[in-house]
């Protein structure tokens, strides 16, 4: 075996599978059983940190799911390309998640070679996943969502 063979990136598989799995959980945790297509909900973390959570797809099977760094007016000169924005899919029969894209990036593939021209790190994907788990949980643990909540009349 070369020894360009041995320093090659290989996923360990389980771990990919374990994370996409855990991220397909803490989805739902956040979506709260509200998924349909156009539904939206806001996490507020603090005055200078907002997440959007939009479904964009449900089918039987999966649904299409868009999150994003809000911009608000005190950090409205960070770049748009600087805030974090993920496109996912969420597999119900699997109960998986896949990032459909990220930061831009239309596809993100499980492995790339290093160096490359776009400079993607050889384990991006998984990185991506350990990023969207860490994301969720923020989410979850610190977020307070917008509810909208119906009015009484008597």
């Amino acid at each position: 075996m070369s020894a360009n063979n041995r320093n090659k990136y290989r996923p360990r598989i389980a771990g990919f599978m374990n994370l996409c799995e855990t991220n397909y959980m803490l989805a739902l945790r956040l979506l709260a059983d509200k998924e349909s297509a156009g539904e939206v909900r806001a996490f507020f973390i603090n005055d200078n940190l907002s997440y959007r959570i939009e479904v964009l797809e449900v089918t039987r099977y999966t649904s299409l799911i868009n999150i994003a760094q809000e911009a608000n007016h005190r950090c409205e000169k960070i770049a748009k390309l600087l805030r974090p924005i993920m496109t996912i899919r969420l597999y119900h029969d699997a109960r998986m998640v896949e990032i459909i894209s990220s930061q831009h990036i239309a596809s993100v593939k499980p492995r790339y070679d290093y160096p490359n021209q776009d400079m993607h790190q050889p384990d991006e994907k998984q990185q991506t996943l350990i990023f969207l788990k860490e994301w969720l949980q923020l989410c979850l643990k610190q977020g307070l969502a917008k509810v909208n909540t119906p009015l009484f009349t008597e």
